[in-house]
């Protein structure tokens, strides 16, 4: 690694910051400071709201209008970029540091053709000619890791897949050769094969052009296995600076602590302790296997050979099979989880169990009866003993309604109760998912993502249903709240003995909260047993690939 001279690339000195919303001034950066040396890899870790990003745009430059430097130096190379005009930083963004936005899906303009938007950046500042920059696009795109750039060239946003996209941003963060790359969650919207292989890519970009990196990332894994350095930030300001490897072994801050404690990825799914002494382990996933088994009568749920066929084109012409023969059980008080990437089928699965998808063959008994026929007034009823938590505890709350009111909706819907018993069952619950009763007069737009899933949690609950479907029920939580959503759920199920059905593409997750799992790959389930079992000694290759791109992101 390389060590930080007296002259860095980057060198944020005592840094203060803070944004003006409405009458209000919030500190969004308090005296940090920050080094990064010419080809070094740095990670800035913290939770959302840490400051992290307001950092790596006070690097970019591009703080929002909203937001002033109240105090402290920034310079890039030994240039002051506060006493910089609009115009000289027009000229280092872009040219001098490359940015890796963090959504790949709203990164890129939906309007404009591939290989024009890797253009811009090389004619914007004179890196080629007009006629010579095809050459030098296709080379880009080749180079971030496209296969078949002649044909990605020609594509739109919208036509290609996510890690394909993100790949493309790479490419255009690099098309004028900067000294600095910032990526910002570079892989938070990836799967974890797709996150590691673009990973490995941006890596060996890196390397390759000598490039200083700074990733900005809320995922401590991530952070370890790229980074030379780790910087933690907790609440605006930096509580620890050191080496990957040390910060990993020997955490000094309690956040670091407690970040290092709350990260699956960082250990692989058979080592039997955790870093500061954390144990991992999960007697959760000693379990008989043949209670998971289609065959179990006495499993709340029984799935089997289970099809899903979706038809596209003209007259229907193309068939596309989602989901191919797959059969499984859910006992009481049990958790399966379904992993696979995107387009691996299991939310389909999910939605054919839910019955707000149509199956094309195959049975799901639920309670001991078979639903996929049933309509009207009886699948009402059962969906009272099946609910559903699902990715994004934002989304699935009506943000003009009350936390009382959207917890209390259920039962409203199913007539339960008089208005004073389910005023009493709502505080109940929020008592049960760690909510104070001072909340129920709050909205959704008032509470924190951790604070929204618990309310989501809360409502699946309200009717004290048999089977509690999560949907990435975590995924878009920083990791001490997953850490403690999924404690929660833990808990709730042993109160109330509900079954999970866990949709995930993340192992780690799994690894830590199932007690059997379920891996599916193009619609088939390749491979399935006790968690502990089938992380341990995987049978197939594709179980052995998610495994690798899991635990060595």
């Amino acid at each position: 690694m390389p060590e930080v001279t007296m002259s860095p690339l980057v060198d944020v000195e005592n840094i203060s910051v803070t944004y003006q919303i409405g009458r209000k001034r919030a500190q969004a950066l308090r005296e940090v400071s920050l080094a990064v040396a010419a080809r070094e890899v740095v990670a800035i870790v913290g939770e959302s709201g840490s400051g992290k990003s307001t950092l790596a745009n006070a690097v970019a430059a591009m703080l929002p209008e909203n937001s002033t430097v109240t105090e402290g130096s920034l310079r890039f190379d030994n240039i002051e970029l506060g006493s910089l005009r609009d115009s000289q930083v027009r000229k280092i963004r872009g040219k001098r540091i490359g940015i890796i936005p963090q959504d790949p899906m709203s990164s890129l303009n939906p309007t404009k053709k591939i290989g024009i938007q890797v253009q811009e950046p090389l004619l914007l500042h004179g890196i080629t000619s007009k006629d010579d920059s095809k050459t030098k696009v296709l080379a880009l795109l080749r180079d971030a890791g496209l296969q078949e750039p002649e044909t990605v060239v020609d594509s739109y946003p919208h036509e290609l897949s996510g890690g394909m996209k993100q790949r493309v941003l790479i490419a255009i963060a690099f098309a004028a050769a900067p000294e600095l790359i910032i990526a910002d969650e570079p892989t938070s919207a990836l799967d974890m094969t797709v996150a590691k292989r673009v990973m490995d890519h941006l890596q060996k970009l890196v390397q390759e052009t000598n490039t200083a990196l700074i990733i900005i990332t809320h995922d401590l894994a991530l952070a370890v296995h790229r980074a030379d350095r780790i910087v933690v930030m907790k609440a605006g300001e930096v509580v620890e600076v050191g080496l990957a490897s040390e910060v990993l072994k020997a955490p000094q801050h309690r956040y670091t602590q407690q970040l290092v404690a709350g990260a699956p990825h960082l250990f692989h799914p058979d080592t039997p302790g955790g870093a500061s002494g954390t144990h991992r382990t999960n007697d959760r996933k000693y379990t008989d296997v043949s209670e998971f088994d289609a065959s179990n009568e006495d499993a709340i749920l029984r799935v089997s050979g289970l099809v899903k066929e979706f038809h596209h084109g003209k007259r229907n012409a193309f068939t596309h099979v989602a989901v191919k023969d797959v059969s499984f059980a859910i006992p009481r008080g049990k958790t399966l989880a379904i992993v696979g990437e995107s387009g691996s089928g299991k939310s389909t699965t999910a939605r054919m169990i839910l019955r707000l998808e149509e199956t094309t063959s195959g049975s799901v008994e639920f309670m001991g009866k078979d639903i996929t026929s049933v309509r009207g007034e009886e699948l009402r009823q059962i969906r009272r003993k099946m609910q559903v938590i699902y990715q994004s505890p934002f989304a699935s709350l009506n943000p003009k309604m009350k936390l009382a009111d959207i917890i209390e909706e259920p039962l409203r819907a199913f007539q339960v109760g008089t208005k004073e018993e389910r005023r009493s069952k709502v505080f109940e619950l929020m008592d049960a998912v760690g909510l104070p009763k001072s909340y129920m007069k709050r909205r959704p737009t008032e509470l924190s993502g951790g604070q929204r899933q618990r309310v989501a949690i809360a409502r699946a609950l309200a009717l004290s249903p048999e089977l509690v479907v999560c949907d990435e029920p975590v995924s878009a939580l920083d990791v001490l709240v997953q850490t403690q959503v999924l404690q929660l759920l833990q808990q709730l199920q042993a109160d109330f003995n509900v079954a999970y059905l866990f949709i995930s593409h993340d192992l780690g997750i799994v690894n830590h909260f199932a007690d059997h799992v379920g891996i599916m790959n193009r619609g088939e389930m390749v491979e399935s047993g006790s968690t502990k079992e089938v992380f341990a000694r995987p049978q197939e290759e594709y179980t052995k690939i998610l495994l690798e791109s899991a635990f060595n992101l």
